[in-house]
């Protein structure tokens, strides 16, 4: 049985096959200039499929990229050729982890076809599983520390108030001292009650609205002075949420986001956006259900970037990159969007760090405010 060919002006029932896989697929000349693009592949490259069959794979990629030597033992080799963990990158587009496979079409010697498997959203549920057990696990100590800490804390602060008034001048440094700990321990275990199990109210929200007050905040606040860039799909549906919580964790990104600008002390600016994307879909546990997370909110700084040894635990507490960093903003932002259901991808290099946070819109029969 022959492989399906591929026509440079594509066969109805081929093109629509491959329009219709979420798998971004490319087909090669001899010389390696662009024969097909389905619609994946557009989105992948954000590029037109027009503008990607005037093109050629060097026009996409560096000449030193690890896909022509893919392409290069395809066409001496024959068969299919696998490579794992590539980065694909330029202005346009940015994806790491990528996996691709390059086969030779039979019907048409020297065609490649190659395909690209972003695992990105995988790992990005997996990242979110290892960090969803470290907030609840965060949220138990908080009450314990509640109970059993702020009590004696109290104690102790009102026996060194005592103190200082009693003892000479020499120890009364000691004692204000103690009072300066017992202050900043207390205020660590208050923040760490942010992560306390409690209902939410969660109803229909615009999430522009909520983008709106966080970029209104910021500009007053945290990243005063900053450009600061809105790009919004105003045809989105409303998110489904809770706002307290929405214009907490989106204000701990800008801020973190403002933090990384500064670092460079250069120019920089922040970018909020939101999109659809219809591709994200989680298996309710326990159910037959699915989840939808088609919209999309990002928050991208053009700071210096996270480290690669730290972005697999961005998310989880007691993890800061910052020296008076308590570790806990990130873990609360990870901690809202699993109490959302949401999902976040971190995309992140000298120059530009993304993160994009994928939330459900309202479900059906509920009502939009």
């Amino acid at each position: 049985m022959k492989r399906p060919v591929l026509p440079q002006d594509g066969s109805p029932s081929a093109g629509l096959l491959l329009d219709s896989l979420p798998v971004p697929v490319l087909e090669l000349g001899p010389t390696n200039r662009l024969r097909f693009a389905n619609a994946a592949a557009e989105e992948f490259f954000a590029t037109s499929r027009h503008q990607l069959c005037q093109s050629a794979l060097e026009e996409l990629v560096p000449e030193d990229h690890p896909v022509f030597l893919l392409v290069q033992h395809v066409r001496k080799e024959g068969g299919t050729i696998t490579e794992h963990e590539l980065v694909f990158s330029s202005p346009r587009f940015h994806h790491e982890g990528v996996t691709v496979q390059g086969a030779d079409v039979l019907d048409y010697p020297g065609s490649i076809l190659l395909t690209f498997h972003d695992s990105s959203a995988a790992r990005a549920l997996d990242r979110q599983l290892a960090f969803r057990s470290a907030a609840r696990s965060v949220s138990g100590m908080a009450e314990m520390l509640a109970h059993e800490v702020r009590n004696p804390l109290s104690g102790i602060k009102g026996a060194a108030q005592i103190l200082e008034h009693s003892v000479g001048e020499s120890d009364k440094e000691l004692a204000t001292l103690i009072c300066d700990e017992v202050d900043r321990i207390d205020a660590l275990v208050e923040r760490m009650g942010v992560f306390n199990e409690a209902p939410a109210d969660y109803r229909s929200l615009n999430i522009h609205r909520v983008l709106e007050h966080v970029r209104l905040l910021a500009s007053k606040g945290c990243a005063a002075g900053l450009r600061i860039v809105e790009r919004y799909d105003p045809s989105l549906p409303h998110v489904w949420g809770n706002r307290d919580q929405l214009v907490q964790m989106l204000l701990n990104l800008v801020k973190n986001a403002a933090e990384a600008i500064r670092e460079t002390e250069k120019p920089g600016e922040i970018t909020l956006s939101t999109s659809y994307r219809p591709g994200i879909r989680l298996a309710v546990p326990g159910t037959s259900q699915w989840r939808h997370l088609p919209l999309v909110v990002t928050v991208r700084d053009t700071g210096p970037g996270i480290s690669e040894t730290i972005r697999p635990h961005l998310f989880e507490p007691f993890i800061s990159t910052k020296m008076s960093g308590s570790g806990l903003g990130l873990a609360l932002v990870g901690k809202i969007m699993d109490d959302h259901g949401g999902v976040i991808e971190v995309e992140s290099r000298p120059g530009r760090t993304e993160i994009s946070l994928y939330l459900p819109v309202v479900p059906d029969g509920n009502e939009s405010i």
